[in-house]
């Protein structure tokens, strides 16, 4: 602490600064959609400059649209919410994003690697390149292939206090082993899902535990169940059971999923890292309390 500020001074405590990501630069895979989207659209009403990225661009350009206007008066230069079509569930893929992004940008704050996959099917009958093979290439490897082509970015002008933010999106699937439920079909399971989403949680940690000391903090967020493409036949066919089993009587909303990424990539989260978060109200609880 610096000679002249007594001991008993406090720093500026105020939740527009703690939590503020203004003018922060953010990319955010799987952005026009589901979970990435809500993400997405926090982050540019907060005043962040946010790239969204997913395979569709005719899907990518119409949530920019609609996400631009909700960014603050002056808080960016130039468009608030840029649309980049790529597709990740490849290094090159990885790779192609990171030089686009370099191409527009000397830095970058926040990478939220959200991308994901699953697949249903007979547990006798689980294809293994649909199945297994696709799913951990976007679900894992895109994390990290990701991360590591962008890390000259996000390291620049990085410190203990202003930290870079790498979030991968994993889910409480990591920690709940049921492959079979309310959110697929009758007869058919997520076997691979799971197993990704728990190596999504333990590569986090891995990565935090490297990247750390380079001032870029690796979390994993572990969502239940928040409306998507994902969780689209489970919410119309179970939706009633499904809020049932949630302590919280609710399934997830933007602005649940929205606080927590405020937290973990503004000034509040910069003493957080290697951490795997369940944002379930509180379902995963109630099961680990039965083991």
């Amino acid at each position: 602490m610096p000679k002249d500020v007594a001991p008993d001074v406090m720093p500026e405590l105020a939740s527009s600064h703690l939590f503020s990501v203004r003018g922060k630069v953010a990319l955010v895979t799987g952005g026009a959609s589901g979970l990435g989207k809500m993400m997405a659209a926090t982050l540019v009403r907060n005043g962040a400059k946010v790239y969204i990225a997913s395979r569709k661009m005719d899907e990518l350009e119409k949530q920019a649209k609609l996400m631009a206007p909700l960014s603050p008066s002056g808080a960016v230069s130039g468009p608030a919410c840029i649309p980049i079509q790529a597709n990740v569930d490849s290094k090159a893929g990885c790779d192609a994003l990171a030089a686009a992004v370099a191409e527009k940008e000397k830095r970058l704050d926040i990478l939220i690697n959200n991308s994901g996959l699953t697949w249903g099917a007979q547990m006798t009958d689980f294809p293994e390149q649909k199945g297994w093979d696709k799913v951990f290439a976007l679900n894992v490897k895109s994390q990290f292939y990701l991360t590591v082509a962008l890390l000259p970015l996000l390291e620049v002008g990085k410190s203990n206090i202003e930290h870079a933010s790498v979030i991968n999106i994993a889910s409480v699937a990591a920690i709940m082993p049921m492959a079979e439920g309310g959110l697929s079909e009758e007869g058919s399971g997520t076997w691979s899902y799971q197993p990704s989403k728990a190596a999504s949680v333990h590569l986090s940690r891995t990565m935090a535990n490297s990247l750390a000391e380079r001032h870029v903090l690796v979390n994993a967020i572990c969502p239940g169940v928040f409306p998507s493409r994902m969780t689209s036949f489970g919410l119309t066919e179970n939706k009633e059971i499904l809020e049932a089993i949630q302590p919280t009587g609710r399934v997830g909303t933007p602005e649940d999923i929205g606080g927590l990424v405020l937290m973990l990539t503004s000034r509040a989260g910069s003493h957080m890292t290697g951490l795997a978060i369940p944002i379930d109200g509180g379902q995963s609880l109630q099961y680990q309390a039965r083991l």
